[in-house]
């Protein structure tokens, strides 16, 4: 059976969890060749043992530009080239406007923003004719979220970069398109609460979607296959909800 990304090469950061390898799961299902990137080793150990030998792992923080040196060095003399870029890497936290610090400002903004920007920047001598770039973005960029403003203006700016950078890459054959997840069961989403209070808090959140859930990993994945393949190959500068709907009423 034919396989959407056949002969692949894919770059997902973050990949270790969640959504990230909910992404590279699906990648490899369909047959690319996948790096994966996390900031500690024992994630990406679990992560790779489930995604056998289609898969990398390296280890890196995007906020940081030598680690993304190093990642992008790593890359070149393993494959050569990518063909599809994932900046997904990213996180947050629950903090109300007047408990906002400027560390956590700092550590928000430079994951997601930062983190997505010189990710995509130090991709591009890398990247192949008719490459894809997904930014993962969220909900939030559209709906703001109450204790979540620091969050929700990251992935603002991330729905900005993909208008802006498809008019910097004009001529170029490389596509990029931001994939907007609604509440997901991860662990980033789990974390936000106590143990006691995360079904709760997925409970409230499937009351906010129209289907009446929250989304699997899974799911999202399946979406980023096909922004990555040629079944996209017209699609640029969009920015794809799967969201049960929740943002779309």
């Amino acid at each position: 059976m034919s396989q959407a990304l056949q002969g692949k090469i894919a770059l997902v950061t973050g990949g270790s969890t969640g959504i990230g390898l909910g992404i590279a799961r699906q990648f490899v299902n369909e047959g690319a060749f996948v790096f994966i990137t996390a900031r500690r080793q024992a994630q990406l150990d679990n992560a790779l043992a489930e995604l056998g030998s289609q898969a990398v792992g390296i280890q890196a923080d995007v906020a940081d530009l030598g680690e993304l040196d190093k990642l992008f060095a790593g890359i070149r003399e393993h494959k050569g080239h990518l063909d599809i870029v994932v900046a997904n890497a990213g996180g947050g936290e629950l903090l109300g406007l007047a408990a906002i610090t400027e560390e956590h400002y700092d550590r928000t903004f430079d994951t997601n923003v930062k983190g997505v920007l010189f990710t995509v920047q130090k991709a591009l001598p890398l990247l192949a004719k008719g490459a894809s770039v997904i930014l993962t973005g969220s909900t939030t960029s559209v709906t703001g979220g109450k204790n979540f403003s620091v969050y929700s203006a990251t992935k603002a700016a991330v729905r900005n970069f993909a208008r802006s950078w498809i008019l910097d890459l004009e001529g170029q054959d490389i596509r990029v398109n931001v994939l907007s997840p609604g509440p997901v069961k991860t662990p980033g989403l789990l974390g936000l609460t106590s143990p006691d209070q995360q079904q709760a808090l997925l409970d409230g959140l499937a009351a906010l979607v129209p289907l009446g859930r929250v989304g699997d990993p899974d799911e999202i994945g399946k979406v980023a296959v096909f922004l990555a393949s040629d079944a996209a190959s017209f699609v640029n500068g969009a920015e794809l909800f799967v969201d049960g709907g929740q943002a779309q009423i």
